[in-house]
């Protein structure tokens, strides 16, 4: 069965898409030894347009966005789904049988709260299935993250269980890192069991610093961590930044624009005002990369002392001078910095491959949620189908 898994992240920059073909294993439902074996067969990435990102951005902007331009949207974006996953199966000269389509995240509010008399917990990932499955003429599996909430969790992170699969060793426990708009871990020490897992969101990945590079030199981004390699990071402000309270909340925990999104670059940038220019960028990457050894400090080596590999993926790996930071960061806890493609797994394709996973397990009618990463009360068969 070959599966198509697709991802637009936070940070809204374009689409990926992954073609994974899985073997045809048969395995109870109940099963929970077995794994699905599975090979990447080829990776995809393609830019959004300058104006839907755009529009993206600003319709992640709850107070401002408009009905009929959230209805467009999701329209337009499977549309632009169905594009690239036709134009990368047509370039690898591969027969779909199934599409895994996480759509683009406008909300995430993981934690209940009270709203017309309820406490409600609630999520939004946009671009209609639909359009993608009578496109492509398969079916599609979307909507991932409510089955995960119904069951109590916070929707998120999902991702973790392709990073059980991946990185679970017998000698050594793992810390798997992306970096994408929002950073978020999953830890997993040797010789785990699902329910021994630790997964939740560090904090800002490449929002905050894509936000004040857009800001301040008008930019999309810090290519390869240039700007920030000529600047010199605060680390007073960067501690006056850690006492916010989502660094000190406990797992599991989520974080999306909610958190780090204009309010809060705003609030960065108004702590930084002193500072030259090229600080300011060195500042927002230095804070990622702290906020990333603070929270594996505060939550993972506490309970377990055997972690001594950290493996990146995500667009946050091209940053060289925030790699460079983590890997300082990391020095003194004794963990080594890898990259998923070490692993067999490009940086910028592993959520997609998780996509292609999901659905696939969907598709198969089995539970991929980890409950010990995202708070659920049991596991979970995640998403909707649309057929073609």
């Amino acid at each position: 069965m070959i599966v198509a898994g697709v991802m637009s992240g936070t940070s809204a920059d374009g689409i990926n898409v992954a073609l994974v073909r899985f073997a045809n294993v048969k395995r109870a439902r109940s099963s929970k030894t077995s794994a699905p074996r599975f090979t990447l067969l080829a990776h995809e990435e393609f830019p959004f347009p300058a104006r839907v990102r755009r529009l993206i951005l600003e319709t992640m902007n709850a107070e401002l966005a408009r009905v009929a331009d959230l209805a467009r949207l999701n329209f337009l974006l499977g549309e632009l789904y169905a594009e690239a996953v036709a134009k990368t199966a047509s370039k690898h000269r591969v027969k779909l049988d199934l599409v895994g389509c996480h759509g683009q995240t406008l909300y995430h509010q993981g934690t209940p709260t009270p709203f017309l008399g309820r406490k409600l917990a609630v999520t939004w990932q946009t671009g209609e299935a639909a359009i993608i499955a009578s496109r492509l003429g398969v079916p599609v599996v979307s909507d991932f993250r409510p089955a995960d909430m119904a069951a109590g969790g916070k929707g998120a992170p999902l991702v973790p269980f392709l990073d059980y699969l991946l990185y679970r060793g017998q000698h050594v426990g793992r810390i798997a890192q992306n970096i994408g708009g929002i950073a978020n871990l999953t830890a997993i020490p040797a010789r785990a069991t699902p329910r021994q897992i630790i997964a939740f969101d560090s904090g800002p990945g490449n929002m905050v610093i894509d936000a004040v590079v857009e800001q301040i030199f008008g930019k999309s981004y810090d290519r390869d961590g240039k700007i920030a390699a000529t600047g010199n990071a605060r680390s007073d402000l960067i501690e006056q930044l850690l006492k916010a309270p989502f660094f000190r909340q406990r797992p599991p925990r989520t974080a999306g624009r909610e958190e780090f999104g204009h309010e809060y670059v705003g609030q960065f940038l108004q702590v930084c005002r002193n500072a030259p220019n090229p600080d300011i960028v060195a500042t927002a990457t230095a804070l990622t990369a702290r906020s990333i050894a603070d929270a594996i400090q505060r939550f993972v080596l506490r309970k377990q002392s055997n972690y001594r590999e950290m493996i990146v993926s995500g667009g946050g790996a091209k940053n060289r001078t925030l790699m460079a930071m983590l890997r300082r960061e990391l020095e003194p806890l004794q963990i080594q910095l890898r990259f998923s493609d070490d692993f067999g797994i490009p940086a910028e394709a592993k959520e997609a491959v998780a996509f292609a996973l999901l659905a696939h397990e969907t598709w198969q009618r089995r539970p991929s949620n980890i409950p010990a990463a995202t708070g659920a009360k049991r596991p979970a068969i995640l998403g909707k189908i649309s057929y073609a």
